[in-house]
């Protein structure tokens, strides 16, 4: 059969993110808390969104997607991190490892479409005001976004890729099931994988940082047509939140993939994921709600219908 896996291994063991073992429970209490700020900032934005009529706008529509799948790629990847902090065998099933694998690859290329959705959604602002609403309320362009992350990466398991390779090796130099480091454990070559994990993850990189950048340039010319100074500094305003984000995902992302597997190092390969996996879920809703004016006000009016 196409699909048939022919590996015999049915469990990895995972080297974590220190072999310190004095490390490991000052580890397991840091990446505790930044999990726990990670659930309460994204539901928390996801509740309020929901429970405020002014927030109901397309904008506020996109970073509660952002938000859902902040949530969801960072509860893909830390409890696993969390118990092999505190257990001995740090040891993964081969069907876990796969499933891992597979719904990380999915909730890291949504958010690459869902950055780029929201570098739309500014320039619809900024440059057609008037137009916003009729261009923006339709719940397609999120959709699309997730259409795509979905179709892409069908193709890639469509395939069997990973499922294919034989694996002589059980130890993964890693604290989770990441695809370049699966490769480093199979007994054939894997360069058509290479290959494909390049071209897929040039696609979704480079295609949404150039519509990302192509927006902002139309959103800058946009901006100096701007007459008055206080319009100018409003528009930059609704922008900042969205450049900060958009910088940390894609620099760490870019390190990350698109290099060759014999150029990495797992130490700086571990600090980078450390980085998209864990931070950038957790700090996304604390740049959207500090440095927004309209996310402030609606918290301040719910807790004050809240307490009184």
């Amino acid at each position: 059969m196409a699909g048939e896996n022919h590996s015999t291994v049915t469990e990895f063991i995972l080297e974590g993110l220190t072999n310190r073992p004095e490390l490991q429970f000052p580890l397991f209490l840091l990446f505790l808390g930044i999990y726990s700020v990670t659930m309460i900032g994204n539901l928390g934005m996801i509740t309020l969104i929901c429970l405020n009529a002014q927030l109901h706008t397309p904008m506020y529509y996109f970073l509660s997607n952002l938000s859902l799948v902040d949530l969801c790629c960072s509860s893909v990847i830390t409890p696993k991190m969390l118990v092999n902090f505190v257990t001995e065998e740090n040891v993964i099933s081969y069907a876990g490892c796969m499933s891992h694998l597979y719904f990380f690859i999915v909730f890291v290329v949504a958010e690459c479409y869902m950055l780029t959705v929201m570098a739309y959604d500014r320039y619809v602002a900024i440059c057609s005001p008037l137009l916003y609403n009729i261009i923006m309320t339709s719940s397609l362009l999120p959709a699309g976004g997730w259409g795509l992350c979905h179709g892409a990466h069908w193709l890639n398991h469509r395939d069997g890729l990973m499922l294919k390779l034989p694996y002589c090796e059980l130890l993964i130099s890693h604290y989770f099931c990441d695809i370049i480091t699966l490769m480093k454990l199979s007994c054939s070559s894997t360069y058509h994988i290479e290959m494909t994990v390049f071209v897929l993850a040039g696609f979704n990189i480079v295609v949404t940082s150039l519509t990302v950048l192509t927006s902002y340039a139309f959103i800058l010319s946009g901006i100096l047509r701007i007459s008055t100074t206080g319009g100018r500094s409003k528009a930059v305003s609704t922008c900042s939140s969205h450049l900060a984000a958009v910088g940390m995902f894609y620099g760490t992302t870019a390190f990350m993939y698109l290099k060759p597997s014999t150029a990495s190092s797992p130490a700086r390969e571990k600090v980078a994921s450390v980085f998209y996996t864990t931070v950038i879920p957790m700090l996304n809703p604390l740049i959207y709600s500090l440095r927004n004016k309209e996310v402030k006000a609606a918290m301040k009016k719910t807790l004050r219908g809240k307490l009184f």
